[in-house]
């Protein structure tokens, strides 16, 4: 992709397609100065959508990989094709519908919205935990079609504790953390990017990934979709885990083994699931998981709040208008070492000074 020559563009332009985003996004690049907003229908004209897509600064892109066509994925085909591109802007924390690597050979910036919306997340990691131990939604689901049944029928167990185990303590990662430590858990974790000591901030003791599947009554997910997590939770690590054990992913489909999972809990080595995230989402209806008492299912919607879809818009539309204004390194930015080569592109296709941009 071109470096830039120092010529300023008439407008500095953000593109999106007309998936669901909370208006917020569009109030604010709307009333920046200098910037035009176009919106593009996913299912209109490819060849109008193509000649706004090639004109575009950012493009702000749908994390939901089943909902994007893939056609308008951030992948090098796409990037090929829009020589003006700065930037590609997740509206969440995934970058599931971009390809980072090649937009990192590209000079383009990836941005997203972590931790945006990590309060909803947590809170739906600890209600997906209490829907399996007391078992919640069975009970809503024996009440609403079938009598005959005692309560002793549907007794539960306490989370009090219990060890909690979370793999990657991110942002939502150590609001769950707050919230097990509340619930009188005992919390391990394991994140390659932390230190003892940042994991001991965030409130977990840090331990290995092999110490925590055997020492941990409950392992729950907060760990990004990448080449390294990417089918990490197979069939060894389900049997390492501690029998009678829960768990619980509100992270990416693909990174637990589904089949794997369905045989750990015919085989009743593990006691329950709560699953928010799919490798087909929304899942088959007649999947297995979905056919078990013991799996409470819910259809990705751990971050999908109003207040949490609000926020990341907000933070989105924020870094986006930084970004083409003032040259400004995103405070979330996906590729890091793609910074020097885009503080150079950016500067010299917006005509900012180059100290600026970096």
């Amino acid at each position: 992709m071109n470096e830039g020559t120092g010529a300023a563009f008439a407008a500095r332009r953000v593109v999106r397609f007309d998936h669901w985003l909370d208006p917020a996004f569009d109030r604010i690049v709307s009333c920046a100065r200098g910037l035009v907003l176009s919106t593009c229908a996913m299912e209109g004209s490819d060849e109008a959508a193509w000649a706004q897509l090639a004109a575009a600064h950012v493009y702000q892109i749908s994390a939901a990989k089943d909902e994007l066509p893939r056609r308008w994925f951030a992948d090098a085909a796409l990037v090929a094709r829009c020589p003006a591109l700065l930037a590609v802007s997740s509206t969440g924390s995934g970058c599931d519908t971009i390809d980072i690597e090649a937009c990192t050979r590209a000079g383009v910036v990836v941005m997203n919205q972590s931790g945006g919306n990590a309060d909803s997340v947590a809170e739906m990691t600890l209600g997906l935990m209490l829907s399996v131990f007391r078992r919640i939604s069975e009970s809503d689901r024996l009440l609403r079609t079938r009598r005959g049944f005692s309560r002793e029928d549907l007794m539960g167990h306490e989370l009090r504790g219990r060890t909690l185990g979370l793999v990657g303590v991110g942002q939502a990662g150590r609001r769950v953390a707050a919230l097990g430590h509340a619930f009188g858990m005992r919390v391990l974790g394991c994140d390659p990017a932390l230190s003892d000591t940042e994991m001991a901030a965030r409130g977990a003791e840090a331990v290995s990934f092999d110490a925590l599947l055997h020492r941990s009554d409950v392992v729950s997910l907060h760990c990004p979709r990448n080449a390294q997590t990417l089918g990490m939770m197979g069939a060894a690590s389900f049997a390492a885990m501690r029998p009678g054990a829960v768990f619980i992913s509100t992270a990416r489909g693909g990174i637990h083994d589904e089949a794997a999972l369905e045989n750990a809990l015919a085989s009743s080595h593990l006691a329950g699931a709560g699953l928010d995230v799919w490798e087909q989402e929304p899942p088959p209806r007649d999947h297995p998981l979905l056919s078990r008492d013991s799996v409470v299912a819910t259809f990705h919607t751990a971050g999908v709040t109003h207040e949490a879809r609000r926020n990341n818009a907000e933070l989105a539309a924020r870094q986006v208008v930084a970004l083409l204004t003032e040259g400004r390194r995103p405070e979330r930015l996906v590729n890091p070492e793609v910074w020097p080569r885009a503080a150079r592109r950016i500067a010299a296709a917006l005509a900012l000074p180059a100290a600026t941009a970096t």
